[in-house]
């Protein structure tokens, strides 16, 4: 979640910065019939020439137009299986973000869906059993949400090199009309389990706010009663929604030791093998108490509401100001104190600085005074 203050005119919004410890970079992955689509695919690996092990994750799908979602990145369990010696492949699908083409969308025929999505994932494992550094025999496929959906129908095909596919929330929701989408799923499942060629792990919470455990054990009866090769684990609430497990910091705890183990199972390695850093934390400060909304330079009073409201939301979460008096917040997910900055310049022409992390307070040395003359309100 992001917030920012809005004001007339602001500079453009800022690109997240790549991921050094990762080697994170942005390769273009031809794909389509007639492979004149390229796919903006983010790519993180080991130091090395390889050839390592390879996982590609797959995105859901966001509210709105799928050209302006945002690249997604999972860098929380890229960071795992870089450790782990592989290289992390997150390619964003026909008409999403910066990839080509344009986004197919069969409405409540979830298996055209499934099988539309899996095309393109399908073109990525063909590119990546070509390239060098990719061990060409051992290859897992992760998919979040609409990710997920797209690779349960990807293991309906016989893939080279692909051992398991795992499915964190997988399905696809429609928001609105009278179609019997939960129902569509379910017969989806079905076909997908008659033709299930690869070993598949499904992981789905109980407060995920698309799919609810009833809607899961219909799926998985579905798939699994004809003939799908499926672990269910089923875990309990996570945060304010299970839906978003796999993108969150705190996702790890439940993710990673169902993962190692299903690793094993299909032959893939699981030792840790790479170091990698974690991201050196902002230093605190006792420039004021985390709760003295008042303490904190710039913001006009719209401003100081929304750090009030901010300080409810759940961790990692930061805050943002401006000389300008504009403001962001990033709550959960990836990169929020990146994320918290980009929103805040989205809205100001002047620099924006971190005011507090987590539960903390990391602002310095102040050397303007706060400016109430700005006007905001958040996105």
């Amino acid at each position: 979640m992001l917030s920012c203050a809005a004001i007339a005119p602001a500079a453009g919004a800022q690109a997240l910065p790549l991921d050094a410890r990762l080697n994170e970079q942005i390769v273009m992955v031809p794909a389509g019939p007639r492979m004149n689509v390229k796919l903006e695919t983010t790519l993180y690996k080991p130091s090395g020439p390889g050839p390592f092990p390879l996982l590609i994750i797959n995105h859901g799908k966001s509210p709105g137009d799928p050209r302006a979602q945002p690249r997604d990145r999972f860098v929380y369990m890229a960071t795992q299986f870089v450790r782990r010696g592989y290289a992390v492949m997150v390619p964003m699908r026909t008409g999403f973000a910066h990839s080509g083409g344009t986004y197919s969308d069969f409405g409540c025929n979830m298996k055209a869906n499934g099988y539309q999505q899996a095309g393109d994932i399908a073109d990525v494992v063909a590119y990546a059993r070509e390239q060098g550094y990719v061990d060409p025999e051992r290859i897992v496929i992760a998919g979040q949400s609409y990710g997920g959906l797209a690779s349960i129908a990807l293991s309906t095909q016989n893939l080279p090199g692909v051992r398991g596919i795992m499915n964190f929330a997988g399905g696809l929701k429609v928001h609105g009309g009278s179609c019997d989408w939960q129902q569509s799923l379910v017969g989806a499942f079905a076909e997908f389990g008659r033709k299930n060629r690869i070993e598949t792990l499904w992981m789905y919470g109980a407060n995920d706010s698309y799919f609810n455990p009833a809607l899961v054990n219909r799926m998985y009866d579905a798939f699994s009663a004809n003939g799908g090769k499926v672990q269910l684990v089923s875990y309990g609430p996570f945060k304010h929604d299970a839906h978003t497990m796999l993108g969150s910091r705190d996702g790890q705890q439940v993710w990673l030791p169902e993962v190692e183990r299903f690793l094993r199972q299909v032959g893939m390695p699981t030792d840790q093998v790479y170091a990698v850093a974690e991201p050196a934390p902002q230093p605190r400060t006792n420039f004021a108490a985390l709760e003295d909304v008042a303490a904190v330079p710039f913001l006009p009073e719209n401003g100081r509401r929304q750090y009030k409201a901010f300080l409810t939301k759940q961790t990692p979460r930061a805050f943002a100001v401006s000389p300008s008096g504009a403001w962001g917040w990033a709550e959960e997910g990836e990169m929020p104190n990146e994320r918290a900055l980009a929103a805040c310049q989205a809205a100001s022409r002047e620099p924006c600085k971190l005011y507090s992390v987590d539960d903390y307070v990391v602002w310095g040395d102040v050397t303007e005074q706060p400016k109430d003359t700005m006007t905001g309100q958040t996105d």
